[in-house]
């Protein structure tokens, strides 16, 4: 068994309409699925990735309207950080300037980017790489098809003891530690793809994070199959994990856990994908529902904050 690296990430937000709006037409990534949460259909759930939402370029939201603040710390996913294009920093901090966002310069591990805040506060990044994953870029983008965000780059966990879990990412999910500076050590899972790899930074002084608004919910890994799923399941169960029972999400089937930071950890599979109830070229474009909630489809849709599209 062999992890493939992230296959989403899901944070939460506010406002849905401003959430559409910075990551289509400032960020430049695709709507690929709108629908609900599956738990708590009164709520949104938005999913933003490339032209099919390949797993490794998604990024999701729970956007719930009114929510208050929440605090990034330790026990959380403190920074989502997403690969651009060598060369694509110029364009990146002038695009972002020109749309009111205060950018920050970061260097790490040889690596350049730049660091700022989505209108919730959760901290991007976008490192510039000379690596790219297989990403669609069939689709239309706010960003000139050379710029586009080629999907994630080690997003930096934060722990007040970041040793068991980096036990976890070795031992138990075969991650390797490929590079350490200073308190900041990277795991990856295949040096040649940007999003098969993670950053631990232990900040023992740091209080716990709270989640809410503008901050990671959780953090999912990929995995080819539900054959290999059941294996990872089986896998976690016996090393004492609390690993919940495999839930289809539609698009993927997941399981979770907490790894021992606290971090909410999934495991999702690959597919089937978001093309397998709307076509590619008209992702995003209408609520999708999971069948148990066809029958209750008008009064969601009343529930809902109407969504605009530009």
């Amino acid at each position: 068994m062999k992890l493939l690296g992230i296959h989403h990430i899901t944070a939460i937000a506010s406002d849905p309409q401003r959430n559409v709006d910075f990551y289509t037409q400032t960020l430049g990534l695709r709507l690929v699925k709108r629908t609900v949460n599956f738990d708590d259909p009164s709520s949104y759930h938005f999913y933003f990735g490339d032209g099919i939402g390949k797993p490794g370029t998604v990024i999701t939201f729970f956007p719930w309207p009114d929510a208050r603040r929440g605090t990034r710390g330790s026990s959380q996913v403190v920074a989502t950080s997403l690969a651009i294009p060598s060369g694509s920093l110029n364009y990146w901090s002038d695009h972002l300037k020109e749309h009111g966002i205060s950018v920050e310069n970061i260097s790490r591990f040889d690596e350049q980017g730049l660091r700022f805040p989505d209108p919730d506060g959760l901290l991007l990044e976008l490192i510039a790489s000379p690596q790219s994953d297989d990403i669609d870029l069939k689709f239309h983008s706010a960003v000139p098809n050379e710029f586009v965000l080629r999907g994630f780059h080690a997003p930096t966990l934060q722990l007040q003891d970041s040793a068991p879990t980096a036990k976890v990412l070795v031992e138990t999910l075969g991650f390797k530690l490929s590079a350490e500076e200073g308190s900041r050590r990277r795991f990856s899972l295949n040096g040649e793809s940007t999003s098969a790899q993670l950053d631990l930074v232990e900040r023992p002084d740091d209080p716990h994070g709270h989640i809410a608004a503008g901050t990671v919910h959780h953090i999912a890994f990929r995995t080819p199959s539900d054959e290999e799923q059941l294996k990872w399941r089986e896998k976690l169960v016996d090393l004492g994990f609390a690993v919940s029972p495999v839930m289809d999400r539609e698009y993927f089937h997941s399981i979770y856990f907490r790894e021992p930071g606290g971090i909410l950890f999934e495991i999702a599979t690959e597919g089937p994908g978001f093309t397998i109830d709307e076509p590619a070229e008209h992702l995003g474009e209408n609520l999708k529902l999971p069948k148990h909630f066809e029958a209750h489809r008008s009064e969601i849709e009343k529930a809902l904050p109407p969504i605009s599209f530009k």
